[in-house]
């Protein structure tokens, strides 16, 4: 009991309450947290329920309510004590994350996202040169595909840590979006030049340049390569075969578009492979 007075004081110096309303709020807040350890989540709940009559805008109480609710299964009433807790402290990383976690589990993928988005943010204020929140939120606006939001962000990044050559692998992604494949490849040059061995970016501008036709031999180079370090991606495989019609070698575009409608299930895989098999007909 002493351990429980002394927490009390402590938190409440802490927290800076100064009048009855708040110590009683505190008070219930430790008790249903101290119920909460002993897996008594009925109680513990009570206890919230009853700190929130004496301070309803508290984000920690509602955050605290909302934990129970979902060690007790109910979903529905802990996402209402989140977005409580959200609304009374704009700023709060936690219940936003956990909400975009709830709404995730239910495969509800709009709010979850907008959730995740909303955690992201608020966790960027709190740490402006954390690089991981500002990709995680880039990777956000790409599926999203709000793609100017996107290059922003990830410029953010390479101004923050200019070697990050993830960053300049999605900045590439968007800008190939954008329709600017002049500033895609560049970025993707980028990429390989800081990390000789990233496949994705060895393979993304291998393809560009076999869909543009031009730079067929350094395309080979990189495709082999990045199949070198991933033998069996079947995206690989089918920039391979692409590269061999591009390059008139029909016979063995056949064989490794074939392979790779074997590996992946994809529209474009299945286009390709029917462009070859046409024009090998024809040729015969």
């Amino acid at each position: 009991m002493l351990c429980l007075v002394f927490a009390f004081l402590i938190t409440a110096q802490a927290l800076g309450v100064e009048n009855k309303r708040e110590s009683f709020a505190l008070s219930h807040y430790i008790m249903a947290g101290v119920y909460d350890n002993l897996g008594d989540i009925d109680k513990a709940i009570q206890e919230y329920k009853t700190a929130l009559k004496a301070d309803y805008q508290s984000s920690e109480i509602h955050l605290g309510l909302a934990s129970s609710y979902i060690k007790k299964n109910d979903t529905p009433k802990a996402i209402e004590e989140l977005n409580l807790a959200a609304n009374f402290n704009p700023e709060a990383v936690e219940p936003h994350a956990i909400l975009a976690l709830l709404y995730s589990m239910q495969n509800q993928a709009e709010p979850a996202q907008k959730e995740y988005e909303a955690a992201l943010k608020n966790a960027s204020k709190l740490e402006p040169k954390n690089v991981n929140i500002y990709k995680n939120l880039g990777e956000i606006y790409i599926r999203e595909k709000r793609f100017k939001e996107a290059e922003k962000t990830y410029k953010l990044v390479l101004d923050l840590s200019p070697a990050d050559s993830e960053a300049h692998f999605y900045l590439a992604n968007v800008y190939d979006e954008l329709k600017d494949r002049g500033a895609a490849v560049k970025e993707l040059k980028k990429a390989i030049e800081l990390k000789p061995d990233y496949h994705e970016a060895l393979n993304y501008l291998g393809y560009i340049y076999v869909e543009e036709n031009k730079s067929l031999d350094q395309a080979e180079v990189m495709i082999k390569k990045a199949l070198e370090l991933q033998p069996d991606n079947g995206a690989y495989v089918d920039s391979l075969g692409w590269l061999y019609f591009k390059k008139g070698k029909l016979k063995e575009a056949l064989k490794e578009l074939e392979r790779a409608n074997t590996l992946l299930e994809d529209p474009v895989i299945k286009e390709h492979l029917q462009k070859v098999k046409e024009k090998s007909d024809a040729a015969r």
